[in-house]
């Protein structure tokens, strides 16, 4: 594994948050529980984000956004990215989290490139309409007071569209405690090349607070890259932390400039594995729910190892925890680190489309027709928590 010994970033602030570190964790639906929170927690340091919660639902109180929003004690300080295209409502979830000491940071979700967002003017799609967008924004900063308030955002809905730059500058204008992007648009999706030079551009154009790079972090090397490449005050890790918790005290030892030690053998990852099921048993309260979920971390966390086929599919097919241990009681403990197989991208990339949006969404960058209906209709989806 190669090494960056440049320390181009240091601590990091955010509003009334310093943290030690220049790292956060992506926000990721069904991967960013609580549970994964903490295993992370376990090996460095930095911000941890909650899933994306949707403000209707929180709002609304369902049983599944305040399940979401419950942090452990350990989770210091608690963090909680909300979506919505409603200024009324997404004000009124950022109070509710404020009011009742929910949140120590919360971060804005317009970056989401999923068709059954963007179809319904959320998401990647929502900085197209700058009124709208800043209406949200600006609603939300007064609400959170005290409380740091950021965004998230993508490049654009596609090349033709881009709205990175404007957002920027309106978010900035509001009062946000920091910007994120993902250098990729939404038509993008997560394949080839996030553009890393985009990131640059967003930090000549906002200056009065911090700037967040995101996309194609696999490694602690990566990271020191990109900031030294880009002058991004952080960076945001998504995918390149599945299966490999362990990545953020990489990441905390490259930006103190401390040996590194990010090269767990078979062992140790039967053992980080093992302890995020039983992380996730107690998150779901339900051992069968907390095996089910561990499942589709298997892949991940493996990845390079010589773990047969069908030792993969029986974990894969896990039931119980007793189950679990007589199968990580087979592996070869002693294995090392397989090197340059187990790093390197993960999690699926799709391929380029076009994004799904509104009918006519693109005609105006205000909101026009029936725009309002297509977004009242958005608010009145509350799945996804």
């Amino acid at each position: 594994m190669s090494s960056i010994t440049t320390l181009p970033a240091g601590p990091l602030t955010i509003g009334g948050l310093q943290l030690d570190v220049p790292v956060v964790l992506a926000p990721m639906a069904g991967i960013t529980n609580t549970a994964f929170r903490r295993l992370c927690r376990e090996f460095g340091a930095g911000l941890y984000v909650s899933e994306m919660i949707t403000s209707r639902a929180l709002v609304e109180r369902t049983t599944e956004s305040m399940r979401l929003i419950t942090h452990h004690e350990s989770e210091v300080p608690r963090s909680i990215q909300l979506y919505g295209v409603d200024p009324k409502t997404v004000a009124e979830a950022v109070t509710m989290l404020v009011a009742e000491d929910r949140a120590d940071h919360i971060d804005l979700n317009f970056g989401c490139p999923v068709p059954k967002v963007t179809r319904k003017g959320g998401g990647a799609a929502l900085p197209w309409k700058t009124g709208l967008f800043r209406g949200i924004v600006e609603g939300a900063v007064r609400a959170a007071g005290d409380v740091p308030l950021t965004i998230k955002m993508r490049k654009g809905i596609d090349s033709d569209h881009l709205t990175y730059l404007e957002a920027g500058r309106i978010a900035e204008g509001a009062g946000v405690a920091a910007v994120a992007l993902h250098a990729r648009t939404a038509a993008e999706f997560y394949s080839g090349e996030a553009d890393w030079s985009a990131i640059a551009r967003l930090k000549e154009t906002v200056t009065s607070v911090p700037v967040l790079g995101n996309g194609d972090i696999w490694s602690a090397d990566d990271a020191l890259r990109m900031v030294s490449e880009t002058g991004c005050d952080g960076v945001v890790v998504g995918r390149g932390c599945l299966g490999r918790p362990w990545l953020f005290g990489d990441l905390a030892a490259a930006f103190r400039g401390e040996a590194r030690t990010a090269t767990p053998s078979l062992g140790e990852v039967a053992q980080t594995f093992r302890r995020h099921a039983e992380l996730l048993t107690e998150f779901f309260d339900s051992e069968e729910r907390g095996c089910r979920d561990i499942r589709k971390h298997v892949a991940w966390y493996f990845k390079g190892y010589p773990v047969g086929g069908e030792l993969r599919s029986r974990l894969a097919t896990v039931e119980s925890l007793e189950q679990l241990d007589e199968l990580l009681g087979t592996l070869d403990w002693s294995t090392p680190y397989p090197g340059e197989g187990a790093e390197g991208p993960r999690g699926r990339a799709g391929t380029p489309k076009k994004p799904a949006l509104p009918e006519r969404w693109l005609d105006s960058q205000e909101l026009v027709g029936d725009d309002r209906v297509t977004l009242v209709d958005a608010e009145l989806d509350t799945s996804g928590g």
